[in-house]
């Protein structure tokens, strides 16, 4: 790992304009500078791309409980260093993340009683990032009630909200937003600016949602719940703003999200594995050999066993260290251990379903039980989120996990803000409007440009399912999806079943969900889930997007078209010798029903161009 750090303690490092203390940090490039503004109880910093403002920040703007901070701000200390490396995430969307900032520490003392605070400031190419940090003596057992950090900026400005993490996206402007919004949240400065606001690091603190601001024409954080500044040991999490010239660009810069939290801390990792998954859906023990089949046949590495497996995933009283098939899931019989060790044999693995209200009462319990019975990781179903003690048992919980060399999915509202760098086995999680939900394809490009800012998204993906309809894209569009929208575990049939197994339980297994083995379907199920590079090419907001992601010397060019029918140009400039490549493209020809994928092989340009049939998509798979 390259690390280059440079550190320095200055008194006062600012000038003076009209009374108040302004200090300077610029990003290493010195794209971005932000000058810091020491006014009466709060730390305001204006944010500049190329000398033009694009944010304003009112920081510590600060409710607690107990009267505290009486006074207004002093600046006794600033302290500076620069930092520039490269680390290795054990998977990824790139092989290898630079990480690169200068960083600002600056220590504050209330003018009437000495309280004392620290507001770190983080200047990246990509973004500003700062977090509050609270002296344990002069805070010691306090407790926040509530943030009001305001993000304002110059004019009304268009932006896509959505109340819950697994919501609809739509387009709002800063002066009509209403109620709470989830975070990341993107903003459209004007033609080329664009901002995404969310936090990073939140650990064991209240989650922040956004909502329109007091004041002016922007958003202001709203937490979910009081804050134990004990419990949160003192520090808020990061709280960010990116910067990009288009939408495309702040998802391509996610690792910058990465980079706001701790480095690994798990020190043998060769048991996190990446990989597709197939979801059971009968809970017998004949579908689940018969997925385990058709796994190892088609290098799918997983087979997860939905909720039901233990019982009735909403009693309380169901016991998940039994295997007690819910009676109105499925008739039975399952023997799971019988699967589970037909799994290890052909080299798949197997993930269960546990649901919160079993995860509260047997974690401790279940953990080294499931490490025994040869399970290589959990979905957390219905998990507590947003305040305080439910973010603090979940992080617990992924730690706990990692004990047991278990990775997790955390499934429902919970959106990650980058702690998978933290503790990996935390391989995905869902906080998205998936495939589940048979949304539109133009929501699953709102997704793509906003909730894939902050991490991966589990995003339930179905391929033979009769919900797979015009409306989202048809099977073009899910070869697609699967490329554009990132998962360390994708779950590649989520509805679907192999022809060997069963049909559930009240006729659900019909025959549009039994998977059908061809030439279309074994690239489908050969699609890698982690890369060692991303580019966002080109897209529009709702409209279409273009991805490119390589593993080894394999690029796959995803587009997804949820407009009229279009011509879109794919620079291929990046690769060295065109003519060491072979293409093929899995396209929805004209004229053909939203089921059937095309397969044509295609002569590579320096600007490729793909016609794309409207609400669809396609898949160029070059290869050396």
């Amino acid at each position: 790992m390259k690390r280059t750090i440079v550190l320095f303690a200055v008194l006062l490092q600012s000038v003076v304009v009209c009374g108040q203390t302004v200090i300077p940090l610029k990003s290493p490039s010195e794209k971005l500078n932000a000058e810091i503004q020491v006014k009466n109880q709060s730390v305001q910093i204006g944010l500049y791309e190329k000398g033009d403002k694009v944010v304003d920040v009112k920081t510590l703007q600060l409710d607690l409980e107990e009267e505290i901070l009486c006074g207004n701000w002093l600046v006794t200390n600033q302290t500076r260093k620069a930092i520039n490396q490269t680390w290795q995430p054990v998977y990824g969307e790139r092989s290898l993340v630079t990480d690169q900032y200068n960083e600002l520490e600056l220590s504050l003392q209330s003018d009437q009683n000495q309280k004392e605070m620290t507001l770190f400031i983080r200047l990246y190419n990509e973004g500003l990032a700062f977090r509050y940090a609270f002296d344990k003596l002069d805070f010691w057992n306090c407790t926040l009630t509530a943030e009001n950090t305001q993000f304002l900026f110059a004019h009304d400005c268009d932006t896509w909200v959505t109340g819950m993490a697994q919501g609809t996206y739509s387009k709002k402007s800063l002066s009509a937003l209403s109620g709470a919004a989830d975070r990341p949240q993107v903003i459209q400065i004007d033609d080329h600016r664009f901002v995404a606001i969310g936090e990073a690091a939140l650990v064991d603190y209240s989650r922040m949602k956004l909502e329109k601001s007091e004041t002016g024409f922007g958003i202001q954080a709203l937490l979910s719940g009081k804050v134990n500044l004990d419990l949160a040991k003192y520090q808020s999490p990061w709280r960010y703003i990116m910067v990009a010239t288009h939408p495309g660009q702040l998802v391509q810069n996610n690792d910058f999200v990465l980079n706001l939290n701790e480095p690994n801390q798990i020190a043998n990792t060769s048991w996190i594995k990446p990989g597709q998954v197939i979801r059971e859906v009968t809970l017998t023990t004949a579908g689940g050999l018969a997925c385990v089949d058709f796994a190892a046949d088609n290098a799918i590495e997983y087979v997860e066993f939905d909720a039901g497996w233990y019982g009735d995933e909403y009693n309380p009283e169901s016991d998940a260290s039994t295997i007690t098939v819910d009676p109105k899931r499925s008739k039975g019989p399952l023997d799971l251990h019988q699967v589970i060790k037909y799994a290890d044999q052909k080299g798949v693995g197997i993930i269960l379903y546990v649901n919160m209200k079993a995860l509260s009462k047997q974690l401790d319990q279940i953990l080294p039980l499931y490490k025994r019975w040869g399970v290589k990781g959990l979905k957390y179903g219905f998990v507590d989120v947003g305040d305080q003690y439910s973010t603090a048992w979940l992080h617990q919980a992924v730690r706990k996990a990692a004990k047991y060399e278990l990775m997790v999915d955390i499934h429902d509202e919970y959106r990650p803000t980058g702690y998978s760098r933290t503790y990996p086995n935390l391989i995905t999680q869902e906080g998205i409007r998936g495939d589940e939900e048979s949304p539109s394809l133009d929501q699953a490009i709102y997704t793509l440009f906003n909730r894939m800012i902050c991490g991966a998204g589990d995003y339930t993906n179905c391929y033979f399912a009769e919900r797979v309809t015009e409306k989202m894209g048809g099977r073009a569009g899910q070869l697609a999806k699967l490329v554009a929208i990132y998962s360390p575990w994708q779950f590649v049939y989520w509805y679907d079943r192999p022809e060997k197994s069963p049909a559930r339980a009240g006729g659900a297994g019909s025959a549009e969900s039994v998977i059908k083995t061809d030439v279309v379907t074994r690239f489908y199920n050969s699609i890698p889930t982690v890369w060692d590079d991303t580019r966002f090419m080109d897209g529009k907001m709702g409209d279409y997007a273009v991805v490119a992601r390589r593993s080894g010397s394999d690029w796959y060019i995803s587009v997804l078209n949820a407009g009229e029918k279009k011509q879109v140009s794919v620079p291929l400039d990046f690769l060295k010798d065109m003519t060491a490549y072979n293409a093929t493209l899995y396209y929805q020809a004209p004229g053909k029903k939203k089921d059937v994928v095309s397969i044509k092989t295609m002569k590579l340009q320096p600007s490729l161009t793909l016609d794309v049939e409207a609400n669809s998509g396609c898949v160029l798979h070059i290869t050396r």
